[in-house]
């Protein structure tokens, strides 16, 4: 049987497209023995977190226990903002943030973003067993490389790949992201 992935787009213009490219590239990279799911969120030209979340909770629903959760830019900050906050019945096996966006604290405050801002012990409300790896390019263009140590302090259990050279979409190479998804036992 397939390891199940769900992938989440960022956020913006053209998000789903441009992040299509990273999916084609895990895609690849994985090969046939996984299943990536990859959804279009609404609203991406003005991201809601509530239409969002619910979104991700309806598309968690037919995941089974092992599946891997990718997030990346505003996806990954609003798919840890729902883990953290929502109960999931299925048993994760890992959460994967690429190049996500640190909300409130020494972090992104925009108008309008306050309630993406993380609670409070965020980290000791998510899936218990999943394992957490951070992924930011240092050469990130639109969400500042300094994110990735304000995820890396509240996720100490976190694995950490800083990667040199790759902008904001990882110059569209997520091969470091399947190898770690491939050391992953069921």
């Amino acid at each position: 049987m397939k390891r199940q992935i769900l992938f989440v787009q960022g956020g913006g213009k053209g998000a789903h497209e441009a992040d299509g490219l990273l999916v084609a590239a895990l895609r690849k990279a994985l090969g046939a023995g996984y299943e990536v799911r990859y959804p279009t969120m609404p609203k991406e030209e003005e991201p809601d977190y509530p239409l969002w979340s619910s979104c991700i909770a309806k598309e968690l629903v037919p995941l089974r226990d092992g599946a891997i959760l990718i997030g990346h830019s505003l996806g990954g900050s609003f798919l840890l903002k729902f883990l953290s906050e929502e109960k999931v019945g299925t048993k994760l096996a890992a959460l994967v943030l690429i190049a996500a966006p640190y909300w409130g604290g020494r972090g992104w405050r925009y108008p309008g973003f306050e309630k993406v801002a993380l609670r409070e012990g965020f980290a000791s409300k998510l899936p218990r067993r999943a394992r957490v790896f951070l992924y930011h390019g240092q050469d990130d263009e639109i969400v500042p490389f300094a994110h990735l140590a304000l995820y890396a302090a509240e996720l100490p259990q976190a694995v950490i790949r800083e990667l040199v050279g790759r902008g904001h979409q990882l110059n569209n190479d997520l091969s470091k992201v399947a190898a770690d998804i491939k050391t992953l036992s069921e």
